[in-house]
């Protein structure tokens, strides 16, 4: 496969995972089988990836701190948490054979959409927390993601979104606020390692960058405006979909 094919393929797709990933997360999902499919090694797909992830959510995050939604203490404490999370997940990672990596995404991710279709279809809210009670379920959730975003990765912002709001009891909207946070967070922290182990294809995931930057921009603007039915919406449409997809690659139809 040329660069030319390798960036037609990588490119829209990224575009397409950053603008989800800004509405209700699990942009991963569509990232890493997007780098995947031009066929670079795991470990390479999962740095250029959080090259091109990363700069699509700090512009995302700022959006959602422009208009005021996001809850700057709870957001840094799991950021705080999630840094150190996400250096423990990737080390593992970059230990893991890259086969197993596969196999652990393919039988994993399915566990994950059907958390998030479960609890994102709830219509209510719980009463939000306060004091040590928000502090605490905001530093363990931002460590419990960080670490599995640093070893495998899509679905944390979903992940996060839901546990905001089922446990912390946050707005849907400021929930994905807080959770662009984190996943910044967590995606630098994951990005310094694989670029020190010299995992980044930066041709490839530059460009890439680019179209994150503007699904990013676009999808938190949508986000901001239409609030909870939007995110909810997407959180259920992205998880059916990742179930199917996930169907035919175990049935051998992929």
């Amino acid at each position: 496969m040329t660069p030319i094919q390798m960036l037609l393929i990588v490119c829209p797709l990224i575009f397409l995972a950053s603008f989800v990933d800004s509405i209700a997360g699990g942009g991963g999902l569509i990232s890493i089988p997007a780098y995947l499919l031009t066929g670079i090694p795991p470990h390479m797909a999962f740095g250029s990836n959080k090259l091109s992830a990363a700069s699509g959510t700090a512009f995302a995050a700022f959006r959602f701190y422009q208009h005021r939604k996001i809850d700057l203490r709870g957001a840094i404490l799991s950021a705080l948490f999630a840094l150190a999370g996400a250096v423990l997940g990737t080390k593992i990672n970059l230990m893991i054979d890259a086969s197993v990596i596969k196999r652990v995404i393919l039988f994993v991710i399915p566990l994950i959409a059907v958390f998030v279709l479960l609890n994102g279809k709830q219509d209510r809210q719980r009463p939000k927390l306060g004091g040590h009670a928000l502090d605490l379920v905001c530093i363990l959730a931002g460590f419990g993601i960080g670490l599995y975003d640093g070893l495998i990765g899509p679905g944390t912002g979903s992940f996060l979104i839901v546990i905001y709001t089922s446990v912390a009891g946050y707005d849907y909207v400021t929930a994905s606020g807080n959770a662009k946070i984190v996943n910044l967070a967590s995606n630098l922290a994951s990005l310094t390692v694989f670029i020190i182990s010299g995992q980044v294809i930066y041709w490839l995931a530059l460009p890439a960058a680019l179209c994150s930057i503007l699904g990013g921009w676009t999808g938190s603007r949508l986000a901001i405006s239409r609030g909870k039915k939007l995110i909810q919406a997407v959180l259920v449409l992205v998880m059916l979909g990742i179930i199917i997809k996930l169907a035919i690659d175990l049935s051998g139809g992929a």
